[in-house]
């Protein structure tokens, strides 16, 4: 079918099967839910724009997606390199002042796992969209300069041909190759390898429930100790925009003991649960007493190992409510 002849409507069916699919590789590639929903409309809007030079000879998903990376390539040359904590500087000691926060578009973004479910037409992305979309992984892939990270999305988590990436990205075969192998070295050197990290499965069973609860019980009561006992020993917690970051059990209790939970914390804090990057996440909730009740602080994601938290990031950022299908409040 020549795209010329078809409606507006008609190409609006087309496209549509591929959104959730294509968000989700906008959001690798600028690690900002927000910034990826509108890489995905302005796609659609060049691909509806350019459809007569869609000559069938590859996909039509493979179209969106080679405009769609363009796009987002675009975006990049004008956008500051997003980050988080533990990318952005050296780890903090509970002996300096707490920073202020960073209020410029540098921090990634968690993603909804609502946002990666099936799309029934495209099977492909659903699998594509499961794959590799951690925190740490985000925050790994956002060291690569722009192209290299685009290198990688496509050769090693699209699983397309070199020669498909050259065509893409106006570059030689060898050229994709020795990209790939820049991005996967520094990948390496960051610890992270792809597929390492296991996403947390949909269904708990009792004793990481048990664990879970134990979790919302010590914010909801303001008990750093019992916080404490949920932690591996090298456990790393952060709360971007504010920079800076900390690590080990015993920092991050003597940190959130006479901040987040100083003075009696019980009632302060109200978890929701959702998910986040394919982890376990919760949507936080402050006490506002004026009000005398709950409102949205932010979104926590927790990353497990071995039974134990090994990081919590929390995002303060109230706007990402809505992404999360989050109410604005809770009552009490």
């Amino acid at each position: 079918m020549h795209l010329s002849v078809i409606d507006q409507h008609e190409f609006g069916a087309m496209t549509e099967p591929h959104r959730r699919e294509l968000q989700a590789h906008c959001y690798r590639m600028l690690g900002s839910v927000h910034d990826a929903e509108d890489m995905v409309q302005e796609t659609f809007l060049r691909a509806w724009r350019r459809r007569e030079t869609f000559e069938g000879r590859a996909s039509f998903r493979a179209w969106l997606y080679k405009i769609a990376t363009n796009v987002c390539l675009d975006a990049l040359d004008k956008r500051p390199r997003r980050v988080v904590p533990i990318t952005h500087q050296a780890q903090s000691t509970l002996d300096e002042p707490i920073p202020p926060a960073v209020t410029e578009p540098i921090w990634i973004e968690p993603y909804p796992d609502d946002l990666l479910a099936a799309d029934d037409l495209s099977p492909e992305g659903y699998i594509a969209a499961r794959e590799n979309i951690t925190l740490a992984f985000i925050a790994a892939l956002h060291l690569l300069p722009p192209r290299q990270r685009a290198v990688l999305l496509l050769r090693d988590v699209l699983d397309w041909q070199a020669s498909e990436v050259a065509e893409l990205l106006d570059l030689t075969v060898p050229a994709v190759k020795s990209a790939l192998h820049r991005a996967r070295t520094t990948l390496a050197a960051q610890g992270y390898l792809l597929g390492s990290t296991v996403v947390a499965p949909p269904t708990l069973d009792k004793a990481a429930q048990s664990q879970l609860d134990d979790y919302m019980r010590a914010w909801e009561t303001g008990d750093a100790n019992a916080l404490m006992a949920l932690l591996k020993a090298d456990a790393t917690f952060s709360m971007p925009p504010i920079p800076s970051w900390y690590c080990g059990r015993e920092v991050v209790g003597g940190l959130v003991a006479k901040t987040i939970f100083a003075g009696d914390a019980r009632g302060r804090w109200r978890l929701y649960p959702t998910r986040a990057n394919g982890q376990l996440a919760f949507g936080l909730y402050r006490h506002d007493p004026e009000r005398d009740l709950y409102t949205a602080y932010g979104v926590q994601v927790l990353t497990i190992d071995s039974a134990q938290i090994a990081d919590i990031t929390t995002f303060r950022v109230p706007s990402l409510a809505p992404y999360f299908k989050l109410p604005a409040t809770l009552e009490l």
